[in-house]
């Protein structure tokens, strides 16, 4: 049960359901780290995602959950919209303008459609699957996510623009983690300086690496 405190602020503490290996958990714990909130992580397995006790946080027992008093949201996508605008406010994380708004939500769409299903699910599938599954499929949707980002990020630093924003976050982990699921980064030479420039973020916390 990891407890991490950055800086001391005048907020309450978070709880965190989720898993260390979870790319939709890493996606909020490292955005609560860029803010420098502090909180506290609840190991989640699996096994303990059936329980009432879980359910009633989150009736689909999906991870993660995050509990900000009494306050409770599930999503990851979600978690991060409501930490920008509850935490952040009028940030770059989450731009008020409608245009900044909607690049921000571009992303946010990728990492919940051609991300999850293509690298992510890949990854799932090499760590914890079938082995028997094709992977084809999978890396044909990765392949089209790897390459807008690539020529995104030929363009600019970060994907919705010249600052990060919630899209990287949202995006990070399963992208550099990619490799876990047999999805090669080499031929995207732009995605490869993207990761290391999130990497370089003040706050930035790794997600670890898994058995490959």
């Amino acid at each position: 049960m990891p407890t991490h405190l950055p800086p001391a602020m005048s907020t309450p503490t978070l709880i965190l359901y989720g898993t260390a290996l979870s790319g939709h958990t890493h996606r909020v714990e490292l955005f609560l780290n860029l803010l420098g909130l502090p909180y506290r992580r609840i190991d989640m397995p699996a096994a303990q995602r059936k329980t009432p006790k879980f359910l009633r946080l989150n009736p689909l027992g999906q991870i993660p959950v995050l509990q900000d008093g009494e306050l409770v949201l599930a999503d990851s996508n979600a978690i991060l919209v409501y930490l920008a605008r509850r935490y952040a406010p009028g940030s770059a994380w989450l731009p008020d303008d409608p245009v900044g708004a909607a690049r921000v939500q571009r992303w946010l769409s990728l990492a919940a459609g051609e991300i999850a299903f293509g690298a992510a699910r890949a990854r799932a599938t090499a760590l914890w699957g079938d082995p028997g599954i094709p992977l084809a499929p999978m890396q044909q949707l990765a392949d089209k996510a790897l390459g807008l980002m690539e020529e995104v990020l030929a363009r600019q630093p970060f994907l919705a623009g010249d600052a990060p924003t919630l899209a990287d976050v949202a995006c990070y982990a399963y992208i550099a983690h990619a490799p876990e699921g047999g999805i090669a980064l080499e031929p995207y030479p732009q995605v490869g300086a993207w990761i290391a420039r999130v990497r370089a973020l003040p706050g930035f916390v790794p997600m670890p690496e898994s058995r490959s």
